[in-house]
């Protein structure tokens, strides 16, 4: 009867963790929508200037997920093919556009399936995109020489002529389609949803993990009172208080 017991205890102890677990899963999944829903709110803003938020030579994560405008001339010898993660015969089309100031500024024009691209529009050009972090190390190849080698975003700034911006600009579907190109899928970076939500998911763990250890307390201390009972006899009658 006494092991009964303690099953019984620490099953609805188990179980009752288990809900509180999946609650706690539930509003992880509650904050993340919340900080995905933001992120696409800011990317829909209206657009800011770019040099507002990127300069060169410094951090540019305040703008990060902002949508930009900026205006320059396109230089076809900055260009570059980077392949489309999970996606084969798919490349995005990087190129560099060179604004007044002569800040380079790293653009995603669009997508194309196959190793080659359209020109970059000739002459000065007003653009929209937006901004985002610099990516890992990807494959990427070189228009000019058709070699295939990785690089970081970063590490153009040794590749191209004049000063790079940080991060790079995935550009606007209305300009991307305006030069040709299939608009590139934009990945925006997650931003954090509500404190409270966040808060929530530690505290139903937190109620889980204290839950798993007072059902396994209950049952150790059923066994203890069992033991206690059965050792009091008629010769060895408890002890009156």
């Amino acid at each position: 009867m006494t092991r009964l017991r303690q099953v019984l205890v620490i099953a609805f102890g188990i179980g009752l963790a288990a809900v509180m677990v999946v609650l706690g899963f539930w509003q992880l999944e509650v904050y993340h929508h919340q900080g995905a829903a933001a992120a696409a709110r800011r990317a829909s803003a209206p657009p800011v200037t770019l040099s507002s938020v990127a300069r060169p030579g410094e951090s540019a994560s305040a703008g990060y997920g902002r949508s930009v405008a900026f205006e320059g001339s396109y230089d076809p010898t900055l260009q570059l093919l980077v392949p489309v993660e999970d996606e084969v015969g798919q490349f995005r089309v990087l190129t560099g556009l060179r604004q007044a100031d002569g800040t380079v500024v790293a653009v995603v024009r669009g997508v194309v399936s196959e190793p080659a691209a359209p020109p970059p529009p000739s002459g000065p050009v007003q653009q929209v995109g937006v901004l985002l972090p610099t990516e890992e190390y990807v494959p990427q190849t070189n228009l000019a020489s058709g070699q295939m080698a990785s690089v970081r975003l970063p590490a153009l700034a040794q590749q191209w002529p004049g000063p790079l911006l940080d991060g790079w600009v995935n550009l606007s579907s209305s300009d991307a389609t305006g030069q040709g190109l299939t608009p590139a899928l934009l990945r925006l970076p997650e931003s954090p949803g509500r404190l409270r939500n966040g808060a929530y998911v530690g505290q139903w763990w937190l109620f889980a993990a204290f839950t798993l250890f007072m059902a396994f307390r209950m049952a150790r201390d059923i066994g203890i009172d069992e033991a206690e009972v059965a050792e009091i006899t008629p010769e060895r009658p408890s002890e009156s208080t």
